[in-house]
């Protein structure tokens, strides 16, 4: 489901309607109800007064307004939605955008469940639907979260963290990472529990540019790295017994998953270009089975 587009054609649908009530219904309602009210005080007014008094005339004279100036249930589900459809939809097309984390390929960072949010002009503003990039605003930093459109199926969203920016060479040999030549180093950092998979796993410390967080690996397992099927620039990669080189093309990145083992990135389906990025992840605003879980994250 296109929810983006959804909500644009409910947007299209609503301003319509508010446009039409705005220039023509609602002032057609307004003369009617001046109509109404004269012909309420030529003949019902003195006879209400007289009989209940100037206050109770009022009161029956701006009910009789109300009625007849209501809108009809139809506009009230049109034009009257059409401020918090606009609202929605400017805000989540250029401000910020939720997003659930449907896998594991996250973990540590990000777990199943999470309801994140996106900021979506960090690296440009862009048209809704098309993606047309019409403001530059930055670009991605090494070490950022970032939710994109999937290079081999742009309907579908995926987030990974951004390992190699345009013309890095990025190294993943062994089950280490190196970037330009130079080793990222991997720090102990104890175990950690998986309450889904009832396991604990290896977790280490890695910094990417001034981003620090943690990753998952098993550094004493062997590697296996193939690519799923031949991708664009692919020429650009070298695939070994042990892992994978590659050269990083001019508006492309590198997305790895923190979950080293259990994460499909670009080690095995290629590079993400510039235009299929759709923002920065760092906030993590709900998860109903944790809400410890709630804050920022690297």
């Amino acid at each position: 489901m296109n929810f983006a587009l959804i909500l644009f054609v409910l947007l299209v649908i609503t301003f319509a309607a508010w446009l039409l009530d705005r220039f023509q219904l609602r002032p057609r309602r307004i003369r009617a109800a001046d109509a109404a009210v004269a012909d309420f005080d030529r003949t019902t007014a003195e006879g209400l007064r007289a009989a209940r008094g100037d206050a109770a005339m009022a009161s029956e004279r701006m009910a009789l307004r109300e009625k007849v100036e209501t809108q009809p249930l139809w506009l009230e589900y049109t034009a009257g939605l059409f401020p918090v459809i606009f609202v929605v939809f400017f805000l989540r097309s250029f401000v910020a955008e939720p997003f659930k984390i449907p896998s594991g390929s996250m973990i540590p960072t990000l777990v199943v469940g999470d309801l994140i949010l996106v900021n979506k002009f960090t690296y440009g503003v862009r048209l809704p639907i098309v993606h047309t990039k019409v403001l530059e605003q930055g670009s991605p930093a090494r070490g950022d979260v970032v939710v994109f459109r999937f290079p081999r199926d742009p309907s579908i969203d995926y987030i990974k963290r951004v390992v190699g920016l345009p013309g890095d060479t990025v190294s993943y040999l062994g089950k280490r990472l190196e970037i330009n030549g130079v080793e990222v180093p991997l720090v102990s950092a104890g175990e950690y529990y998986d309450p889904d998979r009832l396991s604990y796993s290896a977790q280490y410390s890695e910094t990417l540019g001034t981003s620090s967080h943690k990753v998952l690996t098993e550094l004493g397992k062997p590697s296996f790295i193939s690519p799923m099927e031949r991708f664009r620039h692919m020429e650009n990669c070298r695939y070994v017994s042990d892992g994978v080189v590659c050269k990083v093309p001019e508006r492309h990145y590198f997305m790895m998953g923190d979950n080293r083992e259990n994460s499909l990135d670009s080690r095995f389906w290629g590079f993400v270009p510039e235009e299929n990025l759709v923002g920065r992840a760092f906030f993590v605003w709900m998860n109903f089975g944790d809400l410890g879980r709630i804050g920022r994250f690297q």
